[in-house]
């Protein structure tokens, strides 16, 4: 089922007028069997859904395949995001960086295009020595809001939260979730569910690079739950 698309407010850049009049988004990433049986690291592919469950965009990743297979979570991709028409909405591009801790001057950044080719904001790493941290800002790059996870990314049987905060961390206004999905699927898949949480009056453009945000943290965090070493000591 598809989201019928609302009428687009003021200066709301093509296709995010979904965005528009829903304060949460559901994405599911698709299983793909090739990587489950064989352990080779195929491009991700996700549906994103309103609270109802209807879809409104496909995203599908663009990354070459050893970058995939050799740099794993930490590989550079473009993730394009298409409308339930096929038209490319969204661009996100990642760039090949560091994402320890101990090298802050070269930290994970995601750059948000809508519609491709033109910048709406970026997510940047802050460097933190116990808690992962991220800076959301708009095209002319001044900050808006902040991310801020747990000191340990990992847990059994719940969800596991990054709070969105305002930009002087001073408020919580928004939430990205990594779902719980089940053991079956936590220990022989890296496919994920996730929940991200807005404010209804944000701003579209800030919606979308908040969407980014969630990839961002899903590659760096929880992509390499299902490693090839992983696999291999499996089967």
């Amino acid at each position: 089922m598809w989201m019928p698309a609302p009428p687009p407010p003021p200066n709301c850049p093509p296709g995010l007028e979904y965005l528009s009049q829903i304060d949460q988004i559901l994405i599911h990433q698709q299983i793909e069997l090739l990587e489950v049986i064989t352990g080779f690291e195929t491009a991700n592919k996700y549906e994103i859904k309103n609270a109802f469950g209807q879809r409104i965009y496909f995203a599908a990743e663009e990354s070459d395949c050893c970058s995939r297979n050799c740099c794993g979570e930490s590989r550079p991709f473009t993730m394009t995001i298409f409308d339930n028409l096929g038209r490319p909405v969204i661009e996100l591009i990642r760039p090949l960086r560091c994402s320890s801790c101990f090298c802050p001057c070269c930290l994970q950044k995601l750059e948000v295009h809508a519609p491709p080719g033109i910048p709406v904001g970026y997510i940047k790493q802050t460097w933190d020595p116990c808690l992962p941290k991220f800076t959301i800002q708009n095209e002319a790059q001044e900050d808006v809001l902040k991310i801020v996870g747990p000191c340990i990314v990992c847990s059994c049987c719940e969800d596991i939260n990054f709070e969105v905060k305002s930009r002087d961390e001073t408020s919580t206004v928004g939430r990205i979730s990594k779902q719980w999905t089940g053991f079956v699927r936590e220990a022989f898949t890296d496919a994920d569910n996730f929940g991200v949480q807005f404010p209804l009056d944000l701003d579209v453009k800030m919606k979308a690079v908040m969407l980014g945000a969630c990839f961002l943290v899903d590659f760096m965090f929880f992509e390499h739950g299902y490693s090839r070493q992983q696999r291999i000591g499996v089967w």
